[in-house]
């Protein structure tokens, strides 16, 4: 497939980190991007608002339409596609890159918290794609991306974060059955999860704080493997379940060095990885030293 000039992309919680970096790789090839995110106003502890992310966009090349979404609101989603449809004729790919996360066992996470990791993950990006999809069936080559796991059910990965894994599995159980439901229309619902931590505002807040950071890789690894998803036929590929480098490699990338935040830091291999996982040549979780 071409590139995805002229494209549409509708991306949740794409203000900052994976979902910046991912409007901003498609903007590079002169796309629309809707900024569909809840900061409008800068965060004390969150870089970026959905203006700032616009200002980016269109600076890499592509058009903008900051949008101050709630991804728990239907009608606060439901009008952020009509006036996206409406802005750019159309609606072409969606990304659920929009999370929440609080880790802990039961006794640690308290409902409120529950409740709002299943809302926004689960609840949100199945609403979204289930809005999205008279738009998308319209497009050429339409795609519905959750940034979601594999579905390897372990009890290792639900133990220590129960209600969180609940939340993030409910989205690649979302992916399952729309990439079976949307299949007829020509609608690929495909997931996306990185192999190591990826450096963002959540890893440093809330995760690991600075050494994480360095043991993490940069959100262009994330955005570089959406694209080649977005580029592919979305007839002919749906209801996959990628990590990032394995798209990559596949793609014919060999040098993933330069997604590393710090090269003399041994990677950390995210949540939810599956054991098996392939190690494309050219990988390394050691330090380059």
């Amino acid at each position: 497939m071409a590139g995805l000039a002229g494209k549409t992309l509708f991306i949740t919680g794409a203000s900052r980190g994976i979902g910046l970096a991912i409007a901003l790789r498609a903007a590079r090839d002169g796309a629309n991007v809707a900024i569909a995110a809840k900061t409008a106003e800068p965060h004390p502890k969150l870089p970026g608002t959905i203006f700032t992310a616009a200002k980016e966009i269109e600076a890499a090349g592509g058009q903008a339409l900051p949008l101050t979404v709630d991804v728990r609101d239907e009608a606060q989603v439901a009008e952020a596609l009509a006036t996206t449809a409406k802005q750019f004729g159309g609606v072409d790919i969606v990304v659920n890159n929009a999370s929440a996360i609080a880790l802990g066992g039961s006794q640690q996470i308290d409902m409120k918290r529950f409740d709002l990791m299943h809302q926004v993950n689960a609840r949100g990006s199945y609403m979204t794609a289930k809005l999205a999809f008279p738009y998308l069936v319209k497009a050429e080559n339409p795609h519905v991306l959750m940034l979601a796991p594999p579905l390897d059910m372990k009890e290792k990965w639900f133990a220590p974060h129960t209600a969180y894994s609940m939340a993030k599995f409910g989205m690649s159980l979302a992916v399952l059955g729309l990439a079976g439901e949307f299949r007829p229309a020509g609608i690929a619902v495909n997931a996306l999860w990185p192999r190591t931590t990826i450096a963002t505002a959540a890893i440093n807040n809330l995760l690991g704080g600075e050494q994480l950071m360095r043991a993490s890789r940069k959100p262009e690894i994330m955005a570089d493997a959406a694209y080649a998803i977005f580029c592919s036929p979305s007839r002919e590929n749906t209801g996959k379940f990628f990590i990032d480098d394995v798209v990559l490699a596949a793609h014919g990338v060999k040098d993933f060095d330069a997604y590393r935040v710090d090269p003399s830091s041994r990677l950390a291999p995210d949540f939810f990885v599956p054991d098996d996982t392939p190690v494309p040549e050219g990988v390394s979780l050691k330090p380059l030293v």
